[in-house]
């Protein structure tokens, strides 16, 4: 039975109490808010279909962003650039409200004002965190009730092809795809202008492994010198993204690679263990933009 009172001129409080229910309590600023509210929750009891609300309501986005960065984060492999993306959220304004009032028009604003400046991929990887922190609400932390707004927002195209690489050949009538390479030369190579455009000293051997070797950026990010046997030529990888583990063969350019950074650390060191790269997975992205984009200034200038 749902009982309705008025607390002030502009508030009307709303208690039901129903056997096998909890008590439910709510305040509105109308009587007929608060009689369309106690008409549907008495309604949804009624036909055994109610779900609480009340804790969707009271969570902020913020809130939830916090529990979600302590309570799930932890356990992903792609910590650090989430944590970067939930830092994002947390700075708009909408994590002020609750994730009840979240509807997929809000998420849609902020994925349009996101276009104007960053790439379509930088801008799913947000609307995916988000998607599942709702996720993770609905099914692990009892809000059952709440709706997922990003299942229902139009998701951008990623499309991070180039048309054009940072040195290119051009081809002339009868000249072949090898004659081009050589004409080019190693010293007008792609990768060899990145390495030659860094500023960092640890990128340049993060290229080139994962060049000669295919590994993934985290993957390289989390070598092991006691995990690499140079003269085996062999670099294991305890834990790689599926779960499992895998050993990675080393090409002659990679065992240099890495025999160069292994000397520089035993001079230091008596004892060559640990990481092999002191850098975060995001820190080596950022990284090669810049260098990339140092690059292809470069190569522009020259072709004026």
């Amino acid at each position: 039975m749902a009982t309705i009172r008025k607390r002030g001129p502009y508030q009307w409080a709303v208690q039901i109490r129903r056997k096998g229910y909890p008590p439910q309590n709510k305040t509105f600023t109308t009587k007929a808010e608060a009689d369309a509210w106690a008409a549907m929750t008495e309604s949804e009891m009624a036909r055994g279909v109610w779900i609480s609300r009340g804790e969707a309501e009271d969570t902020t986005l913020e809130e939830a962003l916090d529990r979600y960065e302590n309570e799930i984060l932890p356990g992903k492999k792609g910590a650090e650039p989430e944590r970067s993306v939930i830092r994002t959220w947390r700075a708009l304004k909408l994590a002020k409200r609750a994730l009840a009032s979240i509807r997929s028009t809000d998420v849609a604003a902020a994925r349009d004002e996101w276009l104007k400046l960053y790439k379509p991929a930088t801008v799913l990887r947000r609307l995916a965190v988000l998607s599942h922190l709702f996720s993770i609400a609905r099914k692990e932390w009892g809000m059952e009730s709440l709706s997922n707004p990003v299942e229902l927002v139009r998701k951008p195209q990623a499309n991070n092809a180039r048309t054009r690489r940072i040195a290119e050949v051009e081809q002339t009538t009868g000249e072949s795809s090898d004659e081009a390479d050589q004409g080019r030369g190693a010293d007008e190579g792609e990768l060899e202008r990145i390495v030659a455009a860094t500023g960092s000293t640890l990128l340049p051997s993060i290229l080139w492994l994962a060049v000669e070797t295919a590994m993934r950026r985290g993957e390289i990010v989390d070598l092991r010198w006691e995990h690499i046997d140079l003269k085996r030529r062999v670099a294991h990888l305890p834990a790689t993204k599926n779960g499992s583990a895998r050993d990675v063969p080393l090409s002659t350019k990679a065992v240099t690679t890495l025999q160069t950074l292994r000397d520089k650390r035993a001079d230091r060191d008596a004892r060559v263990t640990g990481r092999v790269f002191s850098i975060r997975s995001d820190a080596v992205t950022r990284a090669f933009e810049r260098a990339v984009a140092r690059a292809r200034q470069l190569y522009v200038e020259e072709c004026r």
